[in-house]
């Protein structure tokens, strides 16, 4: 790359906050929802429409129509969808999702990236909302936090899981723990999914999470097949299970503590118990531009949600289970041509069994 393509690809990167707020404020503005139900409006009709002045709406909808998702007739002066036209609603909702996400619980966090990693720590919580720890912790106490994360998430969770268990094996009858499984959905799908004669589904999570665990599990019709125990993955992992599911849980850590996560699992297990992992990676060659964990997730997991961890190659994984005592007898990453364009993580299932 020579030195002139390399300011402008910086250039790239100078205008990000600025293209992304830009877009974002068009959809709150509800702008382009006015557009999609009445093309052919001026600014000053939207402006009138979404309350703001035609002059500023002009402003915002230049970059939009640069961009070719939204069409303007100069002759007119009026405005309609473009490219955002042909865009099915559902994958939409799922951008949105993941915008609101973005602006709500990362943007303005990662103005102290810089800080967060030289201390460990996460300082845009601590500036912003006067809180110390991380993200998951702070969502309890933050509605404004946590409800633009759990809205992505669990659309996400909707996306991966099919997936997911479609690459696994939960033998009929199995005890199956869900290690770090929040309020539940995980342990529903779980039963959903690989529903056998017998088959048990335990979420493992902080103690505060039973209440809502269990309204999920009655909402859902499976309170007789799934349960709740509270605890502390780095006190212990429950015993006298046959499966254990760790999903998007051990990219929230460093080496360290992947490793105590992994051996607890390992002890709490018969030899010949099985581990299946879900979790988005880097590719084995990091300029591999249909990967697109590495445009997100490091800034994410250091500067937003733990201050430390990001996930890693698959080699990586591999490597760490073999040394925590597993045998690695499957590994496989989503192919991204075959994912949703709009996706973020590019996830991989592992299994393991652990051995003598």
């Amino acid at each position: 790359m020579t030195p002139d393509a390399t300011l402008a690809r910086i250039r790239e990167y100078m205008v990000g906050p600025t293209r992304f707020m830009t877009l974002v404020s068009c959809f709150e503005l509800g702008i382009i929802d006015r557009l999609r139900d009445r093309p052919g409006l001026t600014a000053a009709e939207l402006g009138d429409a979404v309350g703001a002045k035609p002059d500023a709406v002009e402003q915002l909808l230049l970059l939009l129509v640069k961009e070719g998702f939204v069409a303007h007739d100069e002759g007119s002066g009026a405005y309609s969808l473009d490219a955002l036209a042909d865009v099915a609603e559902a994958d939409l909702e799922h951008v949105l999702a993941a915008l609101q996400m973005i602006k709500g619980a990362a943007l303005r966090q990662l103005f102290h990236l810089t800080e967060s990693v030289r201390t460990g720590t996460l300082v845009g919580l601590k500036e912003l909302y006067g809180f110390d720890g991380n993200l998951y912790d702070a969502m309890a106490e933050h509605p404004e936090l946590r409800e633009p994360w759990a809205k992505l998430m669990n659309s996400e969770t909707t996306r991966i899981d099919p997936w997911f268990f479609d690459n696994i094996d939960v033998p009929a009858g199995s005890q199956v723990l869900d290690l770090a499984g929040n309020t539940g959905l995980g342990a529903i799908h779980t039963y959903r999914l690989k529903a056998s004669p017998g088959l048990r589904v335990t979420t493992f999570d902080l103690p505060e999470k039973e209440k809502e665990s269990l309204e999920n599990f009655r909402a859902h019709g499976v309170e007789e097949h799934c349960s709740f125990i509270g605890g502390d993955v780095f006190a212990g992992v429950p015993k006298g299970f046959d499966v254990v599911l760790i999903k998007h849980f051990l990219p929230m850590f460093d080496k360290d503590d992947v490793f105590r996560i992994l051996r607890r699992v390992n002890e709490s297990l018969e030899i010949g118990g099985q581990v299946n992992i879900l979790t988005p990676v880097y590719p084995e060659d990091t300029k591999d531009a249909d990967f697109r964990s590495i445009d997100f997730f490091p800034a994410f997991f250091l500067g937003c949600a733990m201050g430390q961890g990001g996930p890693q190659k698959m080699s990586t994984y591999r490597g760490w289970l073999e040394e925590c005592g597993f045998e690695v007898t499957k590994a496989i990453a989503e192919d991204p041509a075959g994912m949703p364009p709009e996706a973020l993580p590019v996830d991989a299932v592992l299994c393991a069994t652990k051995i003598a």
